[in-house]
């Protein structure tokens, strides 16, 4: 896109007053180009990289499951009170909504999830998890720490935003379809599009990966209790054995994969729980089986659920047990695909590759983790990326949801003026193309 019009870049980041990006009467497209560094290095400085740190560490003492997150919320209202930017609460029970900018249109959304997991901490620091059983180990208190960093970056230029940035501080993504209730609450009004990010482990510092199209799988769980005849091991003739059934059973999904999905189209069908009997001589009279399925497709993920349905009902009345099966719709709701709007890729591309340079913005391959991002991409166009944090410095880190898992501090100022930049160039490359008279929106805010 190029603007015939003069650069006047002339900008002051070392103080916290506000200072000028650009306008739409001074910029060009090199000018543009070189908003994302800026940006950068304003979060770089020590006065806002402590400050995020020290929000990271609060939330990481003080870990909250999903919907739980009440202390969490109440930390990031009182931060954004501070920065004078308005917001709505409470949304989808503990969510957070804010607005910076015109308040009118173009509107651009970035989010951050709150939810921790429940698992006991293993890694030993000053910081640890204050919760028995309860531990960030998935980076959430990074993203809201970066979102805030963010949330500061963009509220000292607000007078430069061309449009209007909705902060969505989201809970329960861990399998609680947090961003289904916050679409269903209105956090999505009036939005263009939304931009999110995890952190990374296997991903330098400093780099970041995606890609267009499919990029972590939509995923579901089920449990199945399979019933038969309990009886003594040494006369099974006079029992109907249900873990012979449940065997059958498990042996049976994997044929879902191998022998009925297109190779080409990547699918999971995992079974982690099987419960069943108490005694080495008894044929117990049930058992219960779970597990979960992934694709990279909604309609394969739906056929994979009617295919576990019949295969569990279908093996155990082979064996003469019966089965019920259960998809636990209500706990752990469907999570759809993860699909990055291709539309996006390049506004990516050029945003992340003038901050960090093109040959830190590499392309990565679909994931079968599942990431509840999907669920706004599914009402608006999105991307999400994923943000390195490795350093050969600190040796090896730990896969999320591990309870050795660690944050590289050092990644926050990335996220959160890529966060930054992503939306205002957004903001100001749609201006130019629609004109604000041209655009409807709700005046709900």
């Amino acid at each position: 896109m190029e603007f015939y019009m003069q650069v006047s870049l002339i900008i002051v980041l070392f103080v916290f007053g506000p200072t000028t990006i650009f306008s739409s009467s001074s910029v060009s497209s090199n000018g543009l180009s070189e908003i994302p560094f800026k940006l950068l290095d304003f979060a770089q400085k020590p006065q806002v990289f402590d400050w995020m740190v020290g929000i990271r560490r609060k939330i990481h003492e003080n870990p909250e499951l999903g919907y739980e997150e009440f202390e969490t919320s109440e930390l990031v209202r009182a931060e954004l009170d501070k920065l004078g930017i308005d917001y709505k609460y409470p949304i989808a029970v503990t969510g957070v909504v804010g607005f910076i900018g015109t308040r009118k249109p173009p509107f651009v959304a970035i989010r951050a999830d709150m939810d921790a997991l429940a698992m006991q901490e293993m890694v030993e620091w000053e910081h640890k998890s204050k919760v028995p059983g309860k531990m960030h180990a998935c980076g959430h208190d990074a993203h809201v720490a970066m979102l805030l960093g963010a949330a500061k970056i963009l509220k000292e230029h607000e007078q430069d935003l061309q449009g209007t940035v909705v902060l969505l501080f989201q809970p329960a993504e861990e399998g609680g379809a947090g961003a289904k209730k916050m679409i269903d609450g209105g956090a999505l009004e009036n939005v263009n599009a939304i931009f999110g990010l995890h952190v990374a482990n296997h991903v330098p510092i400093a780099e970041v990966a995606s890609r267009p199209g499919p990029f972590f799988a939509g995923s579901g769980f089920f449990e199945a209790t399979i019933s038969g005849k309990g009886g003594h091991a040494a006369i099974p003739q006079h029992a109907i054995d249900p873990i012979l059934a449940a065997s059958n059973v498990i042996v049976s999904l994997q044929h879902l994969v191998s022998r009925e999905a297109d190779p080409l189209d990547s699918q999971v069908v995992t079974v982690g729980k099987f419960q069943g009997g108490d005694a080495f001589n008894v044929i117990p009279d049930s058992v219960r089986i779970g597990g979960t399925f992934r694709a990279l497709t909604r309609e394969s993920l739906m056929q994979l659920q009617q295919r576990i349905k019949e295969v569990i009902m279908g093996q155990a009345s082979v064996q003469r047990c019966s089965a019920t099966v259960n998809f636990l719709e209500d706990e752990k709701p469907l999570s759809p695909p993860t699909i990055n709007h291709k539309d996006l890729q390049e506004h990516f591309r050029n945003v992340a590759g003038d901050m960090l340079g093109i040959h830190r913005v590499k392309g990565h391959q679909p994931l079968m983790g599942s990431e509840d991002f999907a669920y706004y991409q599914e009402a608006i166009p999105g991307y999400f990326f994923l943000l390195g944090m490795a350093d050969d410095k600190l040796g090896p880190l730990h896969m999320p949801h591990s309870p050795h898992f660690q944050i590289n501090e050092d990644a926050l100022p990335f996220g959160a003026a890529l966060h930054a930049s992503l939306a205002i160039r957004y903001l100001f490359e749609l201006q130019q193309e629609v004109p604000l008279s041209a655009q409807e929106y709700h005046d709900e805010l």
